[in-house]
Formats: C-alpha cells, structure tokens, sequence
C-alpha cells in the first residue's frame, strides 16, 4: 500500500503564556492510498486542528506532514497554495460554494485555476455531475439547491481536480439524518470504485460505521489507531 498522508511528532498550540492551550501533542500517524479514515474525538481534542494541518491550512509549531512524499509543513505562500490546489480537494460543513456561480461553474472553478482547457473542463464537470447525481442541475446556483444537493456539488468539486487525498470537516452536520447516510454512501461507493482517499475530521456515529480507519484523539494525542474492515 502507497501512504499518501504520514505526519510527524506534530505540535501545535495557541495563546501565549498562562493562557497557551496545546491543541495537539506529538501526534505521529500514517494514512494509506483509497482509505476512508475517521479522526473523531471529544470536542477540543484536535481533530479539526489536525485536518487543518494535513491540508496546509494551517502551520505546525513543530513536527512534519507529508503528502504523497512531499513535506508540506514548511510550505508558505504560492508554493503552497499551488500544491493545495493541484493535490488536495476540500469539503466543508458550511458548503462553501460560490453563490454567484452555477454548480457547473463551482465545480468548474478549480480546474480553471489549474490551467485545464475548456473541452476536458466542461467534460470532467459533467461526469462529476453524474457521479454525484446530480444530472440536470449544474444550470442552478446554490441558492436553488437543497443542503443535501450543495454538499453534493461540494464533493464533485473536491473530486474534480482528480487530488491525491480529499479532507472533509464535518460534512454531514448540517444535513438531516437521512440526507447525511445518503450523502456518506455516496462517498464510500466513490472511495471503492476511484480508490479516492477520505479523511473526515467528525463527531458522526454514521461516518465512524463506515470508516477503514479510525484515529481517536484526545487532549491532543492519539489514543488509538484502529484499521477496520481490512
């Protein structure tokens, strides 16, 4: 197996002084190509903050993140921004779309930047479309979609520019239950048929269910490393 995500003895705090809280501790944790992994944990424990890490939005205090080989933990500015863009795909709880542009064009948006001409961008958005379900309603904005709907055009966004990992953050919080299984089965069916790698940074009993791997942190640390379904 390829390890796409491998972090390293990673720190990380915030504040200064009395009032400085360590978000993560040393946390040193590998990921391996097509896995649909879980970091859960109790509020405050690090999750975020770790996924955070893993898609450069954030710097460590100390402490390496390698992606598909490459450290990106002392990346700054157009470097990095250039390799989040080419290598990662992003799926937020709040959506994140661009409510002046078409789910056809959000999708689209990426590729754009990436510098992908016009027929392949146009072909690759319509296959995303598919593969999401949502078949005749790339002419919508966000706006005209339902919650369960835009975090569908989130995930054909985050697929579209063919990233080596896509890092969710909570992505079924704002959807209804049924909506949720429904959005998350989706996301398994694509993890097995592309061998897409997932990481979802979650609270969500129905993502843990359906996860290969599950890293539990607490007060920063990893507690527990668990690979399931192998």
């Amino acid at each position: 197996m390829k390890t796409v995500i491998e972090t390293k003895n990673l720190v990380r705090k915030f504040g200064e002084a009395q009032t400085q809280v360590t978000a993560l501790s040393n946390v040193s944790t590998h990921i391996e190509e097509g896995e649909f992994t879980a970091i859960i944990g109790p509020s405050g424990s690090g999750k975020t903050t770790l996924l955070q890490l893993i898609g450069g939005l954030d710097e460590p205090d100390s402490g390496d993140v390698f992606l598909s080989g490459t450290n990106i933990a002392n990346m700054s500015g157009r470097q990095l921004s250039d390799f989040r863009r080419d290598h990662i795909g992003f799926i937020f709880q709040s959506y994140n779309l661009i409510p002046v542009l078409s789910a056809e064009e959000n999708i689209e948006y990426i590729m754009l930047l990436q510098g992908i001409d016009e027929k392949d961008r146009k072909t690759r958005v319509q296959e995303m479309l598919a593969l999401v379900g949502l078949e005749g309603l790339g002419d919508r904005r966000p706006a005209q979609l339902s919650g369960g709907q835009q975090q569908r055009v989130a995930v054909a966004r985050a697929m579209a520019s063919k990233p080596d990992i896509i890092l969710a953050d909570e992505p079924t919080a704002n959807l209804d239950s049924t909506t949720g299984i429904a959005l998350l089965d989706m996301m398994r069916d694509l993890n097995a048929q592309m061998n897409m790698t997932f990481v979802f940074s979650t609270h969500d009993q129905k993502i843990m269910d359906r996860a290969d791997r599950l890293i539990h942190l607490e007060d920063g640390i990893v507690h527990l490393d668990e690979i399931r379904n192998s």
